[in-house]
Parts: structure tokens; C-alpha cells; sequence
């Protein structure tokens, strides 16, 4: 059987960096679209937009006076209907997630879930905040510039919130016994080059992008803007977990191929869009238009592709 082309691009990416960044939500599409139709799609929105700017970008589509040509794009009579995907990932999520499932015995979705919720209002949103990065800290080889955390403070801090009463604080109290799992964990990380970080969201959307649109069994060869931390190496995991789903990655600037600008186009409205539900100031038309396009197993606390909490 012969694969499909999946153009890929993403939004949001800051590697491990999931707390105090620039972006608290990652967006990865994937468009299957043939070359002629994503460029008459390019220049429809040109012509619609009317900017006289080289490089069209998804800033472009978000400005008010342009939100005509955005419900077009992302209508279910519109140009990606059928054609568009997005795993979206909330950061601060995943990262309560990442804790939950490594530090926990027997760390689950929904404790990860439960902590999630109740972590701000149990131990304060400022120490709350402080825990999650010391957590980041601790799993990173090469932490933030001033934000560094070794695992013995990070598991002293741990055991100062398992002491507080609720169920944040029972979840917590299960973590003591990570010591052992995070110095495996920072060991493996060091000798293993391929290996990808825990706290990296980007190879965990791409594998759910090929499942997404493999999964009538068609394999998957994508097209991705050019992207540094997919390595040859874990380009190599990537295959290796995928399987024959995965038929191979090819790297292009986005400027050369008409369907990954449209890629980046939904990655990047998408990305703004669940930003600003996950923020409290949602648009109810655009997160209803998106919601078609999101994948059920985004990293969302809530019943993806629904973003309204």
C-alpha cells in the first residue's frame, strides 16, 4: 500500500521548557491536502487577507479585522474540512501528568487529573507553581538558567505537601518513593541520545499525528517543517514505536511547500484559540470551529476534542 503525505508543523514548541515560557499550550497539525489544492488554498487566503507581507503566518488569520477568513479556513464547508488535524497539549497538564506517571507506583490519568485540579487551591498557586518547576528542574540535565532544583530538595519539598490534607496532598505523598525512578530516569537521559525527555510534548504529538491518520491502516509519510529536536535519532525511536504506520520523514522549509504553511497555519490558530479557552477568555464560535479539527487524545484536561471545561 502506498502512504499518504501528512504535511506537519507545530506551535508552541519550547522543548522541556513547559512552565514560565512563552506559550502555555503546544499545537501539532498534520493536513492532507494535495500540493495543487493547499496552494490555491494559499493564495485564496492571500487574496482574501490582502497584506502585502511575503510570508503569510497564523498571526495573520487572528487579527480581527481578518475573522471572516478565519472561520472560512477552519468551517466544516471550508478548505480543511476532512483534511486538517491538531493534538493540542496543555503544558502545565502535561507536566502534572509526566509527575504522576513517573513518580507514582500506581499514577493514573485521572490522579494525574485530580492533582491537576486541586493542586492550585490545596497548596497555593504560587507554591503550587514552585513545585511543578522544581519538577522540571529535577528531570532536566541542563535546567533553566536560575531555576535549578536537585531531586533531594525537590522530594524534601514533595513530603512537606503530602502533609497537607485533601487528595493533592495524598497524590503527593505518593511520590517519596520516585528517588530511584528519577535518578534512572537522569541516567538514562545522559547515555541515551535517541531518548525522548519526558517533558518534551512533540515527539508524543507527532506519533498520535501518523496514528491519527493511519489509522485504516494506510501508512504515513510525513512532510514536516524543518524541526531540530526531531533528530535522526528520534526519528529512528519514532519508527521504531510506529511501526510499518510510519513510512518514513522528510524535512522542508515551510515556505517550499504550500501544505505545510497550511499546517502551520491551523498549528498556530489552534494553539491561540485553546490558549485562550484554557485562559478564561474563549471565543465561543472559534473554539467550536477548532473543536472538529482536535485529536481525541489530546493532553487536555477535559473531554477532548470538547475545550470548554
Amino acid at each position: 500500500m502506498s502512504p499518504v503525505e501528512i504535511a506537519c508543523d507545530e506551535s508552541g514548541s519550547e522543548g522541556e521548557n513547559l512552565l514560565g515560557g512563552e506559550t502555555d499550550v503546544f499545537a501539532h497539525a498534520g493536513v492532507r491536502m494535495p500540493p495543487s489544492a493547499a496552494a490555491a488554498c494559499v493564495r485564496e487566503i492571500r487574496e482574501r487577507i490582502g497584506s502585502p507581507a511575503e510570508e503569510y503566518k497564523a498571526n495573520h488569520l487572528l487579527r480581527a479585522k481578518h475573522r471572516a477568513v478565519l472561520e472560512w479556513l477552519l468551517d466544516p464547508g471550508g478548505p480543511l474540512a476532512g483534511r486538517g488535524h491538531v493534538h493540542l497539549t496543555d503544558k502545565t497538564f502535561f507536566a502534572v501528568r509526566a509527575a504522576v506517571t513517573l513518580l507514582a507506583e500506581d499514577g493514573t490519568e485521572a490522579s494525574a487529573r485530580t492533582l491537576h485540579r486541586a493542586g492550585p487551591a490545596a497548596f497555593g498557586a504560587a507554591r503550587w507553581e514552585f513545585f511543578l518547576t522544581a519538577f522540571t528542574s529535577v528531570l532536566r540535565l541542563n535546567p533553566r538558567r536560575g531555576v535549578t532544583t536537585s531531586p533531594r530538595e525537590f522530594f524534601a519539598l514533595a513530603g512537606e505537601l503530602a502533609r497537607v490534607p485533601g487528595e493533592a496532598g495524598e497524590i503527593v505523598g505518593r511520590f517519596r518513593g520516585g528517588e530511584d525512578r528519577v535518578a534512572a530516569y537522569r541516567a538514562r537521559l545522559a547515555s541515551d541520545p535517541g531518548l525522548v525527555p519526558v517533558l518534551d510534548p512533540l515527539v508524543p504529538a507527532v506519533i498520535h499525528t501518523v496514528r491519527h491518520w493511519s489509522a485504516d491502516g494506510t501508512p504515513v509519510a510525513l512532510v514536516h517543517d524543518e524541526q531540530l529536536a526531531l533528530t535522526a535519532e528520534r526519528v529512528l525511536q519514532l519508527k521504531a514505536t510506529l511501526g510499518h504506520r510510519l513510512a518514513g520523514v522528510r524535512f522542508v522549509d515551510s515556505r517550499s511547500d504550500a501544505r505545510v504553511q497550511i499546517a502551520d497555519f491551523l498549528a498556530g490558530v489552534a494553539r491561540r484559540i485553546a490558549s485562550d479557552e484554557l485562559n478564561g477568555r474563549g471565543d465561543a464560535r472559534l473554539t467550536t470551529l477548532l473543536e472538529s479539527f482536535v485529536d481525541t487524545d489530546s493532553v487536555w484536561d477535559g473531554p477532548a476534542p470538547r475545550l470548554r471545561r
